[in-house]
Order: C-alpha cells, then structure tokens, then sequence
C-alpha cells in the first residue's frame, strides 16, 4: 500500500536535499525490517536496523550513543559508549520485551557467527525501547524470538512507517505515532555522502505540535490528544557514510534534538530521548593482528553540515511518522487518532 508522507502534503523540511527513498536506507548497506503484532489485545512490534550486510561481530562500525533524558530502559548503550563500536543489528521495541528481543539477538548473533566459523563468547545487542502501554497489554510480553526473526526475515532498503513494528502502539504528540525514517544528501568536496535517520516517535503533546514552522496544536481536536503532557520517549538512530569516528558520531547525535525541537518538544522529565549514531565508514574488524589500522578522518571544521543534516532528517522522519500512522484502538478501548484524520495541511 503507497504510503503518503510529508512531502505528498506538500511539507519539505530544510533546504539539504533527500536521498532516492528519504530513509535511512538511502545509506548503502543499511537494511530495516518490521513484524508487527495486531490483534484485539495486542498493539506493538519490532522493528530491527542491520547496519550493514556484512557480519557486525567482525565488521564493526564506529559508533556513538546521546542520552537527553534518560527515562529508558536501553540496552548496550554502555559498550557503545565506551568502545566506540557497532557489533549487532540495532532492535526497537516496548518497554517490557526489551530482555526477551535482547536475548533473540544473542541468538541470531550466536547461530550467524557459528555459520560463518565464528566462536562467539561475548556480544554486545543494542535494544531501545518506548512504552506502548496505552494501547498494548504491555505486560503480556507478545514479542519474542519468532517475532525478531521473523523482522529479520523482511528485512530490506525499503520499509513502511507508521503503526508498525516497534511503532504500532506508539503515540506522538498526542497522536497516533510509530517508525519514521528520512535521509539527507550531503556534497563535499565533489563526493556525495548521505544521512539516514530512523525514529520511534513516542513522545510530545498536541498542544505543542509544530509543522513547518506553523503552530498546529491549536488547530486540533484538543479533545481528542491522547495525553496532555510531554511524556513517553523518542528513539532517534542516525546513520551515515560520512567517515566519522565516535566522538564526533556522539557530536551528530546531540544535533537529533534540534530536529524533535522544532516540531514543538521540550523534552519532558517523564520522556525518554536516546539517540544513537553509527558511521559505515571506517569498519573495524577485531580478527586483525596489525596494532595499528588506517582510517579516513574527517575535518573537525565541517561539522556544521552533517550537524544540519542530523538536524533535518530528523525533523522530518518524525512528521513522516505521523502522517503515516492512522488511528488506533487499543486493548482497553481508548482510541489514539491520526494526524491526517485530525488536520488538513493547507
């Protein structure tokens, strides 16, 4: 099913211009996949992010993690930051599956690298979460093993947004939210590198809502806002084939706040904002016996346009949610509605 996002309401954020998807997997390599679990007592997900096509245990990437607020029950997050590597896919889900999906990853990681010849002894997933709770039995754990496997299984460049897989019981602003991606091309020096985010948008009010620079809040059903306050998390990964090394991959990730900024959150003490930024540039492969490896650094002084790029697509990822989720009726009854049933861009 064509879904419109956006730039189909005629919505363009920023002036760098998107890649041939607008997702993240407009970065090669990078593929995204979903299941989804919708039933009467049931409304959530996992969505998993393979980082590139090679092993991750052996082709590690540079990586960083941000923590805004930390009101998350994130996974790996430590290594990440301390090492300044990728080793695994990347998986989203609720709050309360997040041990459960963390062990499906141990055992994809283990049974990858037991094919390839691999003695796999230690391994670092990363598992972000958002509370799903309103609209899922959250407490019946319905995401395990089969479910990330079964995500792996679809896995590809091209991916749906909206209410599925980790987003489907997800609520943005007030409205129905989920997964949303976008993608920002960046020219230097005659080469053309790209950069990807992927968000699980789980946080904000409608009364603070902005699209393109427009104060929407107002506009809307009030009424109809799934809750009041800014509570509820926002995962951001950033992506891209810029070489960048950690620490200015951790600088990158910061920039994920401009973009949830100004659509109007102010990050509130009860929502949980982890960002993560990874780079395909530079893989490392820890089998290597030389002390010393040879990498391509970027110029500290030219941040500035993966700091907007961050920015952008960002910003724009989460309206890609939000237009492309629908309204929703959980497992208690209450209905969480979606932008588009709600407002009418002009």
């Amino acid at each position: 099913m064509l879904q419109l996002r956006a730039r189909d309401y005629g919505i363009v954020v920023g002036e760098l211009p998107a890649g041939g998807r607008n997702k993240i997997t407009d970065v090669p390599g990078i593929t995204v996949g979903h299941y989804t679990v919708d039933t009467d007592e049931h409304k959530t997900g996992v969505t998993l992010l393979l980082p590139c096509p090679e092993n991750p245990f052996t082709h590690k990437l540079p990586a960083a993690a941000f923590v805004l607020n930390g009101f998350g029950k994130s996974l790996g997050l430590v290594q990440v930051e301390e090492l300044g590597t990728l080793e695994t896919p990347i998986a989203l889900t609720n709050t309360l599956n997040v041990g459960l999906v963390h062990d499906a990853l141990v055992e994809y990681m283990v049974s990858r690298c037991e094919a390839e010849g691999l003695e796999l002894r230690s391994v670092n997933p990363v598992v972000c979460e958002c509370n799903d709770g309103g609209l899922n039995h959250i407490q019946k754990r319905a995401v395990g093993q089969e479910a990330v496997f079964a995500a792996f299984a679809s896995a590809g460049p091209d991916f749906d947004e909206g209410d599925v897989g980790a987003g489907k019981g997800m609520v943005c602003h007030g409205l129905k939210g989920g997964i949303g991606s976008s993608s920002r091309k960046m020219e230097i020096e005659g080469s053309v590198y790209t950069m990807g985010a992927l968000v699980l948008a789980n946080h904000g009010s409608m009364k603070d809502l902005t699209i393109g620079g427009q104060f929407i809040g107002p506009r809307l059903d009030e009424a109809k806002a799934a809750r009041e306050s800014d509570i509820g998390s926002c995962i951001v990964l950033l992506a891209t084939d810029l070489p960048l090394d950690s620490r200015q991959l951790s600088r990158v990730a910061k920039r994920a706040s401009v973009g949830l900024a100004r659509l109007g959150s102010f990050i509130g003490q009860g929502s949980g904002e982890i960002f993560l930024a990874f780079s395909t540039a530079n893989p490392f492969n820890g089998k290597e016996e030389s002390a010393f490896r040879q990498t391509t650094a970027f110029h500290e002084d030219k941040l500035d346009l993966p700091f907007r790029a961050a920015a952008e697509c960002v910003e724009e990822a989460v309206l890609n949610c939000l237009f492309t989720a629908r309204t929703c009726t959980g497992w208690d009854g209450k209905t969480v509605w979606g932008l588009t049933e709600l407002w009418k861009p002009e």
